[in-house]
């Protein structure tokens, strides 16, 4: 048997919405990477206004800004400092529960079981 390797889903949310989950997270690593969010979207494969409506959505939720221009819309954005946050944060708590379900999944089954960043490439 091939080695098993554990998959997660894990996010946020309260009655009003997602608050931030693998796909915000994803979004917002685009955004610092590449200093756009039509770029960031792109990159992701989504179209520029469901990136939009993603962040406005969790915004909306949140009460607080994800991003913010830098100067016109053609000079991009970066990361607000409650972005940033958001995003390190959810990246802190999504290794912890990761690490935590690993270890689980070694003791309650046979197998050498590996979190999903430690999958065995093609041999």
């Amino acid at each position: 048997m091939k080695k098993p390797w554990v998959r997660l889903h894990v996010w946020l949310e309260n009655e009003d919405g997602l608050l931030f989950g693998h796909g915000r997270m994803q979004l917002l690593q685009q955004i610092d990477s590449l200093g756009s969010l039509r770029k960031a979207a792109e990159s992701l494969g989504m179209s520029y206004r469901a990136a939009w409506g993603k962040l406005k959505a969790t915004e909306a939720v949140a009460g607080q800004s994800l991003v913010e221009r830098l100067g016109s819309n053609r000079d991009g954005c970066s990361l607000s400092a409650f972005g940033r946050s958001m995003l390190e944060s959810y990246q802190r708590w999504f290794a912890l529960v990761e690490d935590t379900a690993v270890r689980s999944a070694q003791e309650c089954f046979p197998w050498a079981v590996s979190g999903f960043k430690a999958k065995p490439g093609p041999e």
